[in-house]
């Protein structure tokens, strides 16, 4: 650069500097109102003191424990999904379902067990899979559904229908954190878990409204085991290279099944101080590195850290007991009130029918991607912000996470409604009877189904009926039938309404209030254009 062109450069760099200067010039020892703080300060948790800027020890001690508060409600909003995998786990246990043992419900999940939001119409399988001493090896049986996830409810991959072997069964290689030993060339459908124990968790269809031919599939075929290294899937060209002994495959142990229809267990995490209890023996089982960093801040804040006690003080435990308290409404607000902060959760305009997973899909990030007619998907850009809300109400009344459950392909995988209101905006009450109409052409490939529940425990509401059910399928309880313009209106309440089939009927409970999920299995056309519309539940008068 040129002596003059320097000279101009350095001008033009002083004069910037100047302007710059006369924006935010002040008077000398004057500070900007917008930078002081006042010696008093009103805010939601009390009156704030200071003394020229510099707070007083009460304020600390109000602060600390604001904080304390937030940071606690955090983490149990952000982890009630933690201690619900973890509450599955042991609800196993308390039925003699140790590690890598299946639990099998022969005959359907009925209102005896307490688990959030289970149906009445499919055959669940479930156990939670040791990965501790290696990968383990789960063979999936054909015409099943279901997702492995990890003990924080994050998904680590589709099985049966959904998944790699879409229904025809094939073996699935689960790996654990920091392995770092050989693997199959071929053979497997391999996924990677950040936990050391991973939750299984599929379901079956009956076959011609029968749940035996499905058992018979399943105990028959599915299979939990370690892998062996250097055995099936790895061939002798590989060996050769030096970085695998071959090896035998053992013998595959029988695997062990654990009845469960008909038992009472508790899978769901409790809503009060023991729910940080539970979420700390989560956090001690599996790595620090299993979660993220955000959260193990909020758990850290509350005295929660791998490898270390969680010993809160008086002051502590009280704190985290009212924590518990606002996150348990928070949980109930977003489902029960929902419109409140999120009315763009109705699936039909002005209509109590919901579901929050549209909003960002099932990673509660973006929502599920469209399809064309053409067959292929067509996904929305990344919004780059977790949808918070969203993932806390999932949460608190429901399991499990999984694309395959909210996918807008018609004839494949099922789509959920839910209503927890009337067509007033009033709670369903258990003394009292409501209907809901179904048009003609339910958009059902499959069958679809009424699923009641209780509002205390989001599982299944206890009543005499067993099953609080109904929908197209004629087992465990009679079918639903139509009416003659092909409607089908399917009541609720304590007794049978005259006229009115059994299987057009789920009893509900004086004293005891409920909500319901409208379950469509292989969803046609008509639902995602939204030309079906169920009508809002009534009060019969």
């Amino acid at each position: 650069m040129k002596p003059i062109s320097k000279r101009l450069a350095m001008t033009a760099a002083v004069a910037v500097l100047n302007l710059h200067g006369l924006v935010m010039a002040q008077p000398a020892g004057k500070i900007p109102v917008e930078l002081t703080t006042p010696d008093k300060v009103e805010t939601p948790i009390g009156a704030l003191d200071f003394q020229n800027g510099v707070p007083s020890v009460e304020t600390a001690e109000k602060v600390r424990d604001a904080l304390d508060f937030t940071r606690a409600l955090n983490a149990y909003n952000n982890s009630f999904r933690g201690a619900s995998a973890y509450a599955l786990g042991k609800g196993f246990q308390s039925i003699g379902a140790e590690d890598n043992t299946v639990v099998i419900f022969s005959k359907l999940m009925d209102s005896n067990s307490l688990f959030l939001t289970a149906n009445a119409d499919t055959i669940y399988y479930l156990a939670a899979v040791n990965l501790s001493k290696g990968p383990m090896v789960i063979e999936q049986p054909s015409n099943g559904l279901g997702a492995v996830n990890d003990m924080w409810f994050s998904w680590i991959i589709d099985i049966g229908r959904p998944g790699p072997d879409r229904g025809q069964g094939g073996k699935y290689l689960i790996v654990p954190p920091g392995y770092d030993g050989p693997l199959p060339e071929g053979g497997f459908y391999i996924a990677h878990s950040k936990t050391n124990r991973v939750l299984y968790a599929a379901r079956s269809f009956l076959v011609n409204n029968d749940p035996k031919p499905t058992v018979e599939n399943i105990k028959k075929n599915l299979k939990i085991y370690p892998y062996t290294p250097g055995g099936f899937g790895t061939s002798i060209a590989t060996a050769l290279e030096g970085k695998v002994k071959l090896a035998d495959n053992p013998p595959i142990p029988e695997t062990k099944f654990i009845e469960a229809s008909g038992k009472a267990f508790n899978t769901i995490p409790p809503s009060d101080y023991g729910f940080f209890e539970m979420i700390n023996e989560n956090v001690q089982q599996e790595p620090a590195t299993s979660y993220d960093v955000e959260l193990a801040g909020q758990l850290a804040a509350i005295g929660i850290v791998h490898g270390k006690p969680f010993e809160p003080d008086a002051r502590m435990k009280k704190i985290l007991t009212a924590a518990a308290a606002v996150g348990n409404a928070a949980g109930r607000c977003l489902n029960w009130r929902y419109a409140v902060s999120h009315p763009d959760w109705a699936y039909y305009s002005d209509s109590n029918w919901g579901n929050m997973l549209f909003e960002g899909g099932a990673f509660f990030e973006t929502p599920p991607p469209q399809f064309t007619k053409e067959g292929m998907f067509k996904p929305y850009p990344p919004t780059g912000a977790r949808t918070l809300d969203s993932r806390t109400a999932f949460y608190y009344a429901y399991t499990l996470d999984s694309p395959g459950m909210i996918m807008r392909i018609p004839g494949v995988g099922s789509q959920y409604l839910m209503s927890f209101l009337d067509a007033t905006g009033d709670p369903f009450d258990g003394a009292k009877t409501y209907k809901v109409t179904l048009p003609p052409n339910i958009p059902a490939r499959a069958f679809w189904s009424f699923t009641l529940y209780d509002n205390q425990s989001r599982s299944m509401l206890a009543t005499p009926q067993r099953y609080p059910r109904a929908g197209s399928q004629k087992y465990p309880s009679p079918a639903a039938e139509a009416s003659g313009d092909g409607s089908t209106t399917i009541y609720f309440g304590p007794q049978q309404p005259q006229g009115v089939k059994r299987g057009n009927w789920i009893q509900t409970m004086p004293g005891k209030g409920w909500f319901t999920i409208l379950r469509l299995y292989s969803p046609l056309e008509t639902f995602f254009t939204k030309e079906w519309q169920p009508s809002e539940i009534e009060l019969v008068k």
